[in-house]
This record gives C-alpha cells, structure tokens and sequence, in this order.
C-alpha cells in the first residue's frame, strides 16, 4: 500500500513521528497529499507550514524588458555549484532567450534554437562541464501595460524572487509589494480568489480539531460552527494578500496602504528556490570517511 520512502516524505512535510505517519498513510490507503491532512485533523502536524519547505539548491532570476517581464528556476544539486559563475551566467543567459522569443513553457525555451543549438543541447554540455545535474524548472512570463509598474525583489541572492504589477506609475509601491510578498507568501491577491475546495478543506480540517479539542467537548454544532467559520476566515487573512498586515507597518492592511496609495494590486508571482522538492541529503562526514579509505587501497 505504501513505502518506506512514502513513510519518509511524509515525515519530512509534516515533521511527524514515524509511527504517526505509518497511521496515517495506512488510514489514506497510502494517499501522501490525504495523509498530511489526516495529521493536521489530529492535531499532530502544521503540514501547512511544511508543504513547500525547500528542498532543493539553485536560482531564481528576474529580468525586465520595458512592459514585458520573466522569471525562471533552475535547480543544481549543491549550493555550490548555484553560485557558480558558469551556472550564473547559463540563468541569465536564459531569462535573456525567454525575452527575446515567444515562448511559454519549459520546453517551448529548450527547444530554442541559438546558433546552431538548442538550449536544451547547451544545457547538456554545462551538466557534462560542471560535473553536476541542473535541471531548467520553471517559467513565468508577465506582462503589464503602460499605466502599470513592475515591482519586483530578490532575497538570499536569488532564493526567493518576486514580481508583482501594480496599478499606476509609483515604482516605490510597486517595490514595496514585491518585498511584501517575498516575505509573506500569500496564495491569493483577495478572498475573492480563494477556489472553494480550499475552503472547504480548510473548514472540515478546522472542524475534526475543534472536534478533537478537549476545551471544546460538549458545544454545540451550532457553537462549533461558528468557531470554525473564524478559524478559517483567520486562515484566510494569512495567504491572500490584500487582507495581511501591511509589513512596513502593520497598523494597516496592504488593501489600506494600496488605498492610501491610489493603486491597486493586479497580480504577483513568487518563486521560492526548490519549493515542493525532495531536499538532496548528503552526509559529507560519511563521504570524507570513503574517500580516506579509498586512499589507503
């Protein structure tokens, strides 16, 4: 039904003991995304918090061409070799072709044909130079018309990236939103946005807590119910944008700063290097170990 790998990507999303994530994925028939929500209804876990945890080194790269904007991910196996300058360069080399070229995937950009090459045979021979896997991850074009502004922000030399556009021409704003978002990871801009099976996961996840809190026994459904309906609207306020604290100054929402700006949020896009992978686990003692007794034969 499950693996003992399957055992361990649940623990290292949940940060759950072995034999809770066992109970779990026996009583999801080894489902691992209903698993991590059967923990967090115990109240075992925060999954939450976890579930895109990074777990993989490389880049993320932003560049702007008058309206037109990209950014992209592109994974290598060390943080090393992310700070590489041939591996720097091959990122803004790419977020270069993406401009220059109509394309919208991953594989419309490796299939790019640039002297005789395509990016996907380049990619092949800095992997085959550099002695170590990259892979191209990710791509996202943005547009914006002539009364909108850019914002956008890198942190931890190119861990987080974040692009926002903005209504108006105040690139102060349009900055200060991308460095809001880049700290703050909102999934959406509005309630407005929030897709209702989110809701209500988050409903029935809030209820099987309440249900399982001692302090709770013996509300009724109808006192439940309401307590639920705040928790989640709580939720809520954390993840879409317009409703968080403002983090320039809290007093006041980012809805009330816009406001305050006469601008308005009209998307933003956040990449967060390795998020959603398996972060790669090297035991560098037990690898010098090796190597000193591959010395001695």
């Amino acid at each position: 039904m499950f693996t003992a790998k399957d055992v361990k990507e649940l623990r290292e999303k949940t940060g759950a003991g072995m034999l809770d994530c066992k109970k779990a994925l026996e009583a999801c028939e080894g489902n691992i995304e209903k698993a991590c929500d059967w923990l967090r209804e115990k109240g075992i876990a925060k999954a939450a918090k976890k579930e895109s945890r990074i777990a993989a080194e490389g880049l993320c790269q932003i560049k702007v061409d008058g309206n037109n904007a990209v950014m992209l991910e592109v994974n290598s196996e060390t943080d090393f070799v992310a700070k590489n300058a041939e591996f720097t360069n091959f990122v803004d080399y790419l977020a270069d072709q993406i401009l220059a070229n109509e394309v919208a995937t991953v594989e419309d950009v490796l299939a790019i044909n640039d002297g005789g090459e395509t990016i996907n045979d380049k990619l092949v021979a800095l992997v085959a130079k550099i002695g170590e896997k990259i892979s191209f991850r990710r791509v996202q074009k943005i547009t914006k018309n002539d009364n909108q502004s850019f914002g956008f922000y890198k942190h931890m030399g190119g861990k987080i990236a974040t692009v926002c556009v903005v209504e108006g021409l105040d690139a102060e704003v349009a900055r200060d939103m991308s460095m809001h978002v880049t700290a703050t990871k909102p999934l959406y801009i509005s309630k407005n946005d929030v897709p209702a099976d989110y809701i209500e996961k988050e409903t029935h996840i809030q209820m099987e807590l309440c249900k399982n809190d001692e302090k709770l026994a013996g509300k009724p459904e109808a006192a439940l119910a309401k307590i639920v309906e705040g928790k989640v609207n709580k939720g809520l306020k954390e993840v879409c944008l317009l409703d968080q604290a403002y983090v320039k100054d809290p007093g006041m929402t980012v809805q009330q700063y816009l406001e305050s700006k006469k601008s308005g949020i009209v998307c933003f896009t956040r990449f967060e290097v390795g998020e959603g992978m398996e972060k790669r686990n090297d035991d560098f003692a037990a690898e010098v170990a090796a190597a000193a007794q591959a010395a001695l034969k």
